[in-house]
């Protein structure tokens, strides 16, 4: 990536959203990535990096250009970057039933693919 803006706003392109709904649901400035994008600002916080790191479940040398995308050994886990704002809000429990019910759509999707 050419810069921390590109970088994040590849991320955001990457799982649908808009920069400002991810500082919306990260509690950032909209402005934050303004002046990332304007240059005006070239890097970010530890916690801040941490949190849009997080977001997206890559790591912060990935975020910052430091090192490759290594892919997920659980897929699923993209389900917690889709669902962020709902879904950090529901229990373990409950974030299990969310994570089996993908599961179970994922093979019956499998299955009509066979047939």
């Amino acid at each position: 990536m050419d810069s921390l803006y590109d970088s994040i706003l590849s991320l955001c392109n990457r799982s649908g959203i808009r920069p400002g709904r991810l500082c919306d649901e990260l509690g950032l400035s909209r402005g934050l990535i303004t002046d990332l994008k304007m240059g005006r600002k070239k890097s970010l916080s530890a916690e801040t990096a941490q949190k849009i790191a997080g977001y997206f479940g890559v790591s912060v040398g990935y975020l910052l250009g430091q090192e490759e995308l290594r892919p997920s050994a659980d897929v699923l886990d993209q389900v917690d970057v889709a669902f962020y704002g709902d879904f950090k809000e529901l229990d373990e429990g409950q974030k299990e039933a969310v994570r089996d019910m993908v599961r179970l759509m994922r093979e019956r999707q499998a299955s009509k693919q066979r047939d």
